[in-house]
């Protein structure tokens, strides 16, 4: 078994007060000067949650596995990539789906012709790649992943977070600036609401091994308006500022509904974004939520829609109910 002696790239080499992200506390950030083609671009109308920002600068600060769990739709990975953003720090999402295989992940052995030759060769995986740069990894649907590619997770989990490479009989040690963050919707139990199909149980132990566990949920009214206005600038009129306050306050009851139980689905920030844009579109509000967001809703739920709408906006969204 030998060790992987490469010269490390570059890492840090200046910092970022936590101030210049909203944060009333004093912390000074691992930053980089310059950009590169895997930084994020800034989103300059994404709005930072304290809590979760804290957590996930004192996982670049101090190289602690974050794990940002949440409903659907609250901005979990956009959140950490926008941090990174801020930081100049090359960034790289992998989405662990059921399709993500061990050698997808590590890496695996690959035919090539080489000077007329058929040579068999190693080509690395998104892991070996991303854990001898200075690159936050984040792991998107941390709870959909096959249970073989979770278990090479785990290894990089631990403190070292040292990687064995069997196949080239290489382990691979962390560049200091690696780190790895994850997002999730049920923190590993598995799909008890029955609304994230695909999702599953994961082992406790290795759910043990996140340093840092932060819960993202939706934004205040506010904020939320303030980026469906951003995001659709023309709607950013006296007429207009009142309709988002309007949809975002319907947003809000159905995600209530849903927390009680009325409603099997609910309106995510993105789907208000979505609306905004269809109202543009359609120019009629209830047609563009019909659209956007009414049937994907099962068809015995649509009267309490339409009773949210009617609370809403003083007007019908179904002919009959």
């Amino acid at each position: 078994m030998t060790y992987l002696d490469a010269e490390p790239l570059p890492g840090p080499d200046t910092t970022v007060s936590s101030r210049s992200f909203g944060l009333d506390i004093d912390l000074a950030i691992p930053a980089f000067s310059a950009t590169d083609a895997h930084v994020p671009p800034i989103d300059t109308a994404y709005r930072f949650n304290p809590e979760v920002t804290e957590a996930i600068l004192v996982g670049f600060q101090r190289n602690r596995r974050v794990l940002v769990q949440g409903l659907h739709g609250t901005g979990k990975s956009t959140h950490i990539e926008q941090v990174a953003a801020r930081l100049n720090w090359p960034c790289i999402r992998v989405n662990l789906d059921g399709q993500v295989s061990r050698f997808d992940f590590i890496g695996k052995d690959v035919v090539t012709i080489r000077d007329g030759l058929q040579v068999t060769e190693f080509s690395e995986g998104i892991l070996p790649w991303a854990l001898r740069r200075p690159v936050a990894l984040i792991l998107d649907e941390y709870d959909a992943g096959r249970p073989e590619v979770m278990f090479v997770i785990q290894r990089v989990l631990e403190r070292e977070g040292r990687l064995t490479l069997l196949d080239q009989s290489r382990v691979l040690t962390p560049h200091p600036a690696f780190r790895l963050f994850a997002t999730a919707n049920t923190v590993g139990l598995g799909n008890l609401a029955g609304i994230y199909h695909g999702t599953q149980r994961l082992n406790h132990a290795q759910i043990d091994r996140w340093d840092i566990v932060a819960a993202l949920n939706y934004l205040p009214a506010g904020d939320e308006e303030a980026i469906v206005l951003a995001k659709v600038p023309t709607m950013d009129t006296d007429p207009g500022r009142r309709l988002v306050a309007s949809m975002v306050a319907f947003a809000n009851l159905t995600r209530e509904g849903f927390r009680v139980g009325d409603l099997s689905t609910l309106m995510s920030p993105r789907t208000v974004i979505s609306w905004a844009e269809n109202v543009e579109i359609f120019r009629d509000t209830a047609h563009a939520l019909r659209l956007t967001f009414l049937h994907k809703c099962d068809e015995a739920e649509w009267p309490i829609v339409h009773e949210y709408f009617q609370r809403c906006f003083d007007s019908a969204l179904l002919e009959t109910v």
